[in-house]
C-alpha cells in the first residue's frame, strides 16, 4: 500500500516578517512577574524574525478580562498584521480562573474572526504561580524555550504568512 498523495498547501516563512509589517501586543499587567518574561519572549522571537523595535507596540492592561476589549480596539485601526494578547490566569479558592479564562479566550477568538487577522491567545491558565513562571521562562541563548509568549510571537508571524499567501501577496510562497 501507498500513501496518498499530500496535496500541494499554501506555505510561507514561519520565520521572517517582510518589511512594513506591523505587530501589537496587550499585556496583563495582573501577575506581572509572569506577564513581562512572556512579553520579553515575544518582542525577542519578533525581533528574531526581522521585525524592528519600532514596529512592536505594546498596551498593557489592568488585567486578563481586559486583553479582549483593547485587542479589538487595536486590530480595528487596521495598522498591525497580528495582535497578540499575554496574561495569566491562576487558580484560586474559587471558580473565577475558570470564568475569566473563558470569557477572555472567547473574546480573543471573536476578535480574530471579526477583525480577519491573527489575535493570538497567549494567555496562561495554570494551577499554580509556579507554573506560571515556568510556562514564562527561557532566555535568549536558549530561544525562550518553553516561553508561551515567544510561542505566541511565532505562531503570529506563521499567521501573518499565511494569510498573506492566501492573499496572493509578494514576498510570500504559495508551496512551489
Amino acid at each position: 500500500m501507498h500513501d496518498p498523495p499530500v496535496p500541494r498547501g499554501l506555505e510561507a516563512a514561519a520565520d521572517r516578517l517582510p518589511d512594513g509589517v506591523r505587530v501589537a501586543v496587550v499585556v496583563a499587567r495582573w501577575n506581572d512577574s509572569v506577564t513581562r518574561r512572556m512579553l520579553e519572549g515575544a518582542t525577542w522571537q519578533l525581533a528574531e524574525a526581522g521585525l524592528p523595535a519600532e514596529a512592536v507596540e505594546i498596551a498593557w492592561v489592568p488585567g486578563a478580562f481586559e486583553l479582549p476589549l483593547a485587542a479589538d480596539r487595536l486590530a480595528a485601526t487596521g495598522r498591525f498584521a497580528a495582535v497578540l494578547c499575554l496574561g495569566a490566569v491562576i487558580k484560586g479558592e474559587t471558580s473565577h480562573d475558570r470564568i475569566i479564562a473563558q470569557a477572555v479566550a472567547a473574546g480573543i477568538e471573536e476578535t480574530a474572526r471579526q477583525r480577519g487577522l491573527p489575535v493570538l491567545f497567549g494567555v496562561l491558565t495554570c494551577e499554580s504561580l509556579a507554573q506560571a513562571l515556568a510556562r514564562a521562562g527561557g532566555t535568549a541563548s536558549d530561544g525562550y524555550a518553553g516561553n508561551k509568549g515567544a510561542e505566541a510571537a511565532a505562531a503570529a508571524i506563521e499567521m501573518i504568512g499565511l494569510l498573506a499567501a492566501i492573499e496572493g501577496q509578494a514576498g510570500w510562497s504559495d508551496g512551489a
